[in-house]
């Protein structure tokens, strides 16, 4: 996953609780400190704080947390994507916004998808906002790391979704071959020489195999793109996020899969996603 800057803190997925008059920390107070400590959007980050605390001392506990630097969404325990309040835990990487592009890419080419895997899961992010927006699809998710696979089954839960520890497909059950309609795989792609350039956030944070994607940032790619058309079903996609200087390359590796391949780019959210699609008659991987 790429460096980006920061997102705006949405307030949608928040209502307001009562707090104590005193001696809770004012609300001119709270901004002053998010500020001092670099908050980029302090008075949104102010707004879901004092939201989330339920005492003055929760207030000032969370404040102090954040200006520690402890991203928001790991302080608040959850982050907002697509419309959906998705569970977060230390160690898991933080859905970003323009991942949602991601998604909205995937609904696209297949609005009636009945099964749908969220590879790289992470907190399953992906695999919740494609279970909410289609009817009813048997949803499944993976990853390598056990902390995103417990967080990923709490926000998969309500959807019914399956997810499983491992690496890649091979954490996947023999019956899905041939039969994914939506194969997102929001693999890490930050070239490993960059890593030590992301924002604090990121770099300390959280999970190094959920951001160092090999040399040039495509290994996990590459090897994503070779093995999926075997798990998807005729007319199915896989859909990746990359960076701009990336896509010719992830073009590459998904023509050499035998997909029909074309890139997408969101200029709103700076984002870039390859989509491959298997053909339709294809039937005998």
């Amino acid at each position: 996953m790429a460096s980006s800057p920061p997102a705006r803190p949405s307030l949608s997925a928040s209502s307001p609780s009562p707090l104590p008059s005193a001696p809770c920390p004012s609300r001119d107070s709270v901004v002053a400190a998010l500020r001092t400590a670099g908050c980029v959007f302090a008075e949104d980050e102010a707004a879901l704080l004092m939201a989330a605390a339920r005492t003055a001392g929760e207030l000032t506990a969370l404040i102090d947390r954040r200006v520690s630097g402890l991203p928001l969404e790991l302080v608040l325990g959850w982050a907002e994507f697509r419309g959906l309040r998705v569970a977060v835990a230390p160690g898991v990487f933080v859905p970003r916004r323009r991942t949602e592009f991601l998604v909205d890419e995937a609904l696209a080419h297949a609005p009636h998808a009945s099964v749908v895997v969220d590879l790289c899961c992470g907190s399953g992010a992906v695999g919740a906002a494609l279970a909410a927006a289609l009817d009813r699809p048997e949803v499944h998710a993976a990853d390598v790391d056990p902390a995103a696979v417990r967080c990923a089954r709490g926000n998969l839960a309500d959807a019914g979704g399956r997810v499983y520890a491992g690496d890649l497909f091979d954490a996947l059950p023999e019956v899905l071959r041939g039969r994914v309609d939506i194969l997102a795989a929001n693999v890490p792609y930050v070239p490993t020489a960059e890593v030590a350039l992301l924002p604090a956030e990121a770099r300390d944070h959280e999970p190094l195999v959920a951001l160092d994607g090999g040399a040039d940032g495509l290994d996990v790619l590459r090897r994503v793109a070779a093995e999926a058309p075997r798990w998807l079903a005729p007319g199915g996609c896989l859909l990746v996020e990359t960076s701009e200087a990336q896509a010719p390359a992830a073009v590459a590796a998904f023509t050499r899969a035998g997909m029909t391949t074309r890139v997408a780019v969101s200029e709103e959210l700076y984002a870039h996603v390859v989509t491959g699609v298997r053909d339709q008659r294809d039937r005998h991987l």
